[in-house]
């Protein structure tokens, strides 16, 4: 039996961890890369360096592949419609990757559903928006370009009519999306993979805590979360999935409000920084999942291995010998799980990630806040 080729659009480290999940599959790998120095470029075999907004680029390389996937959203719709018609599978597929590729598409899709969001509208200007606030109870209020953002980037938020925050998103020649400021307890995410025939698995309901519109860590499974409200978000991330016709891993990202309500965030169709705590704390990982799905193959189990796991990312810091960090980290704790992403040491940039799992929570979250802050070089004990 010949093994099938997945094709991987973007280097970045998802990718670099999918081709990991995929090795002991048997599974062919052939990456469309940006530079041969990305992170995924660095280790799998098959390797095309390219611009995937380009059609022939992009097209001859789908042709090696049975099934093309992606480890971010910004491949042209248009382009992956013209790859269908030809008939390359694209997983997800474009009519479903335009709602994680456009926040305004996306909005408009769950208002249809009557999926809980918060409230929103297009708008024109500082003027248009002004009137939103007005209209939602007043500043601040959260613009967003409808494409291209991500990690905070493409988001301001406004806290008045004179902010100068409120000109900077229509500068970038895109539509703008206002949305009102949840007042937030916290935030969850809700992680489940579809495959093409319509199987779906649900792994525990998350809670992430952000610094700075950057993901810091993640706690396996949300503390506190009662379980039928863990299972309503479970049901809700289903049935997004389902209702966009999503193959592969989706991520729903969520707002668990004070006064009790859930509301969908954002999407990512794709593994997702919040599902990496699955690798070595679920049986079946996201990335291992969503290779499953794309190939339609039977998915694994979500189930977590450990009461809990904690993942904290490590972010680029002015101590660039990474390696010399991570031998004390191992040292110090044999049991961390650490990642590293092969990237160039820069400050605040998504570098590597810590693991660690277990049956006391403070306890986990010390040890992986310790070993990012010494990977980062903000500690040095």
């Amino acid at each position: 039996m010949t093994f099938p080729v997945v094709g991987m659009v973007g280097g970045g480290q998802l990718a670099r961890m999918t081709h990991e999940a995929g090795i002991p599959l048997g599974i062919r790998f052939k990456l469309l890369s940006d530079t041969p120095q990305d992170s995924a470029a660095q280790v799998v075999g098959d390797v095309v360096v390219g611009d995937h907004r380009d059609p022939e680029t992009l097209r001859a390389f789908a042709r090696g592949c049975d099934v093309l996937t992606f480890d971010h959203e910004h491949v042209p719709t248009a382009l992956l419609r013209e790859l269908e018609a030809e008939g390359i599978p694209v997983r997800p597929g474009p009519d479903a990757l335009v709602h994680a590729q456009d926040k305004g598409v996306m909005r408009a899709r769950l208002d249809e559903l009557g999926i809980p969001s918060p409230r929103h509208r297009i708008v024109a200007g500082p003027a248009d928006a002004a009137a939103f606030a007005a209209e939602t109870g007043g500043f601040p209020v959260v613009l967003k370009t409808v494409r291209g953002g991500y990690d905070g980037k493409g988001v301001w938020v406004v806290r008045s009519a004179g902010d100068e925050a409120a000109h900077e998103p229509f500068r970038a020649g895109v539509p703008v999306l206002a949305e009102e400021k949840v007042d937030f307890r916290r935030e969850l995410a809700a992680n489940v993979v579809r495959s093409p025939h319509g199987q779906a698995v649900a792994y525990p309901v998350v809670e992430s805590i952000q610094v700075n519109g950057v993901c810091d860590t993640v706690l396996a499974p949300a503390p506190g979360l009662p379980e039928a409200e863990a299972v309503r978000a479970q049901e809700l991330a289903l049935t997004i999935a389902r209702e966009l016709g999503v193959v592969g891993h989706l991520a729903v990202e969520l707002f668990e409000t004070r006064d009790g309500r859930v509301l969908v965030n954002e999407l990512a169709m794709r593994p997702h920084n919040s599902g990496h705590w699955t690798q070595d704390g679920a049986v079946t990982s996201q990335f291992a999942n969503h290779v499953r799905a794309v190939l339609d193959l039977p998915l694994g189990d979500p189930r977590p291995r450990a009461r809990w796991t904690v993942m904290a990312n490590v972010l680029g810091g002015d101590y660039p010998d990474m390696y010399a960090a991570y031998l004390h980290c191992m040292a110090r704790d044999p049991q961390l799980k650490i990642h590293m992403y092969g990237k160039d040491v820069k400050p605040g940039r998504k570098v590597g990630h810590v693991n660690v799992y277990g049956d006391d929570l403070p306890d986990l979250r010390e040890r992986a806040a310790h070993a990012a802050g010494y990977l980062r070089g903000t500690i040095d004990e």
